[in-house]
């Protein structure tokens, strides 16, 4: 397998948008008029409280896009929102994420003395008319103490469960233990109006942590979830974890190593019970994007393809650090995500800020066997 670029352009460019935040966390699904959202999330810096949720459409299957608009105007002052959107079979969409009270404007929303989140609230919206109209965002609530951080999309099984999955994190509170050893999967099989939860990674070491965690239902009905394992000591990172679920969730197979040492994790299906899984690389290979094809079992991640789709021109806004967690603020790109077009042909979002550009790109692929 290679993946072959085709194109290659910005969904929203920093310097030619009157907005002129910068933006993470692009995601982007198909509606069933035919058209494609990706939204994101943009702020004034890094650190700083004030995300709001954005999208962008395009009506050319990716080729161009509008400008970028704000879901939750009437919010922005209230609330800092991150949320990334998803689908569900029959094309009802989804925002999920957090949201996390706005105190004084130009507050941080990061904490170096305890390596925490502001506390914040899980939450999730939806759309039934392919993404016109949002109902206002509903809170999942959290089984432990602690904050969230949950990039990933909610992942909404073809048996109509939702699976949201999040990373607990410390808060500013010095005094609060949180469970961070783990990934915690919420599922709601009444649409929202009750919740479970399981850990769907479970660390042995107490001084491990997940981010950026991701779950996708593969075609034969097993859910794959990943996530970068990192080291809360120093912030080095451990082989990106994964584990499989034959229960929908409810139960996890032990957690094991995807033999990848990358930072972020995203997923998307195939229809041959194979998988996409991409990252960032910055620190243990050639600096930018790659992708991996997987045919996961519950004892080997199966990588039958790995290789760099885009390369960065630079790892770091300064330069000058070696690109590891606790340099977050330093990143010059990042949470990059895939979706397939056709059975051929993908479509990759990552944000970054490099000296050809800044904002969220895109990346079109053909998958070559």
């Amino acid at each position: 397998m290679k993946f072959e670029k085709i194109s290659e352009d910005f969904i929203y460019d920093v310097n030619k948008s009157p907005i002129g935040k910068i933006a993470e966390g692009p995601r982007c699904v198909r509606t069933n008029d035919n058209k494609l959202i990706c939204t994101f999330f943009a702020q004034s810096t890094h650190g700083i409280n004030d995300f709001e949720v954005m999208y962008s459409i395009s009506y050319d299957n990716g080729d161009t896009w509008t400008e970028s608009k704000t879901i939750w105007p009437e919010l922005r002052n209230l609330y800092s929102i991150a949320c990334s959107i998803s689908r569900s079979r029959q094309g009802e969409l989804f925002l999920y994420g957090t949201r996390t009270l706005i105190e004084q404007p130009g507050e941080p929303n990061w904490c170096e003395a305890t390596q925490g989140l502001k506390q914040n609230e899980l939450i999730y919206a939806r759309s039934k008319d392919n993404g016109n109209t949002w109902t206002e965002p509903e809170v999942i609530p959290m089984p432990i103490p602690g904050s969230a951080e949950a990039p990933g999309t909610m992942c909404i099984l073809s048996n109509g469960r939702w699976i949201a999955p999040y990373s607990p994190y410390n808060t500013f509170d010095t005094n609060l233990k949180v469970e961070r050893n783990q990934v915690i999967v919420m599922y709601s099989d009444d649409r929202g109006r009750t919740w479970s939860h399981s850990s769907m990674l479970k660390f042995d070491d107490t001084n491990s942590n997940g981010a950026e965690a991701w779950v996708v239902e593969l075609s034969d009905g097993r859910l794959l979830g990943t996530s970068w394992h990192l080291n809360q000591n120093d912030g080095s990172d451990y082989p990106n974890a994964f584990a499989i679920s034959r229960d929908c969730g409810v139960t996890w197979s032990r957690t094991m190593s995807t033999g990848i040492q990358g930072q972020a994790t995203a997923l998307a299906a195939l229809d041959n019970g194979k998988g996409l899984f991409i990252y960032n690389q910055r620190k243990h290979g050639q600096i930018g994007v790659w992708m991996a094809l997987v045919n996961p079992t519950e004892t080997d991640f199966g990588i039958e393809a790995n290789e760099v789709i885009w390369a960065a021109e630079r790892k770091t806004k300064s330069g000058m650090t070696s690109g590891g967690h606790s340099e977050w603020r330093d990143f010059a790109f990042g949470e990059p995500s895939v979706m397939v077009l056709d059975k051929d042909t993908l479509l990759v979002t990552l944000w970054c800020i490099q000296p050809s550009g800044s904002g969220i790109r895109y990346v079109k692929l053909k998958m070559n066997n």
